[in-house]
């Protein structure tokens, strides 16, 4: 993240500031880590503290079906139910004790304002636009764009579009980029497949001085609880720090290319304790006059593997659909499906765009996610003499 300033602050922080009519301005700190990690100040018309009432605590935790997976799976996102409600849409297939991902479908837009107080959150546009709205500012977002909202963000997303579809990935540890990436000084190094330029952040917008009743749904522990505030969240005059919500659009990496195959690392985008995000893209292929452009077999011994298809033919597995999940579950060999690899030789571009998430502890897998799984993908790599007996078996 970089410095950024937007509206009205005074020259020194944690000091008198007040309106054109003498009125106070009220500070707030926005940071995580304690006071130790990136943070910003913020500057309210009124105090972003007095609270109405609290409501009664809904359960969210999502109900794990499968504790431990050594098998791999495909889950077809395009069979997840689409719902009217934000949050009600958000249905976790994948989690563990750093964090979870799933889709969502919301079909209206939200009309109550929402926190995450203990998740950064990943939010990858799979289709659809709309406008992203927090108390820094408005972020318009189209396919393809990654919207990093951290922990605390008090935000409303207002939908353009009535097939939006969100790839939904919430973190325990705040989400960066990767540091290999950076300087002593944070900045974006020359050989980063990305750029300061290509991180955007909101839009501010005019201060809402309104009182009244201001719905909050808040969610802490796996549970999402509303708070009603007298005070409309949205009436920071001004700000200024490093601890922002931003986009990044998934066509604005530029992917890092070899003679021969380039391993998933190349294509990391962000990172979180215990888990890495990576953007594959539109990109040449391996120029090696004997190269393979097809991923060889690989293990992952220590990481579970998991891909979301977003646009494009992915070459290296066969019947795959936009929206499909796979989960390849670390210690158990994978690689190109059948034929794949062959088709690969001689191919010298790729259309393909997908999201990877490899978590560095195992995943376990929800009910939702069984809901939508395609049993027959575990076999998928059996050559089709062997299928064919496979099936006899099974009659």
């Amino acid at each position: 993240m970089r410095y950024h300033q937007a509206g009205n602050i005074p020259q020194k922080r944690h000091t008198i500031f007040k309106s054109p009519e003498d009125k106070f301005y009220y500070e707030q700190l926005f940071g995580t880590e304690g006071f130790h990690g990136i943070s910003s100040l913020l500057y309210h018309i009124h105090r972003p503290t007095q609270i109405k009432s609290i409501g009664v605590a809904k359960d969210v935790t999502p109900k794990i079906a499968v504790e431990k997976n050594v098998a791999p799976r495909m889950f077809k996102g395009m069979n997840v139910k689409p719902e009217d409600d934000f949050m009600d849409s958000r249905k976790i297939l994948l989690m563990n004790n750093d964090l979870k991902m799933g889709l969502s479908k919301p079909r209206k837009s939200m009309d109550y304002f929402y926190k995450n107080a203990e998740c950064d959150e990943l939010l990858y546009v799979h289709q659809g636009t709309g406008i992203l709205k927090t108390f820094v500012g408005d972020l318009e977002f189209v396919t393809g764009d990654y919207l990093i909202i951290p922990r605390g963000t008090i935000y409303q997303v207002e939908l353009k579009s009535d097939d939006t579809v969100f790839f939904v990935l919430e973190s325990h540890s705040p989400i960066y980029t990767p540091k290999r990436y950076r300087n002593e000084f944070g900045q974006l190094l020359e050989h980063s497949p990305f750029c300061e330029r290509d991180i955007i952040a909101p839009v501010f917008k005019e201060p809402k001085d309104e009182k009244g009743e201001f719905l909050i749904k808040v969610k802490k522990q796996n549970q999402i609880t509303d708070f009603i505030y007298a005070t409309h969240p949205f009436d920071v005059v001004g700000w200024d720090g490093y601890f922002y919500p931003y986009k990044f659009n998934i066509k604005n990496f530029e992917p890092i290319t070899g003679r021969i195959h380039q391993p998933p690392p190349v294509h990391q985008n962000f990172e979180g304790h215990n888990f890495v995000v990576c953007s594959f893209c539109a990109r040449m292929y391996d120029y090696h006059p004997l190269a393979i452009p097809a991923p060889y077999n690989h293990s992952n011994i220590d990481s579970d593997e998991v891909l979301f298809y977003t646009e494009g033919d992915f070459m290296s597995r066969n019947h795959i659909d936009l929206m499909d999940f796979t989960l390849h579950p670390g210690g158990i060999v994978h690689g190109p499906h059948p034929g794949a690899m062959e088709r690969s030789i001689g191919k010298k571009f790729t259309e393909e765009y997908a999201v990877m998430v490899d978590p560095f502890r195992p995943l376990k897998i929800t009910e939702e996610a069984l809901k939508v799984e395609d049993p027959s993908y575990k076999t998928s790599w059996l050559e089709e003499s062997d299928k064919t007996m496979e099936d006899r078996s099974q009659e």
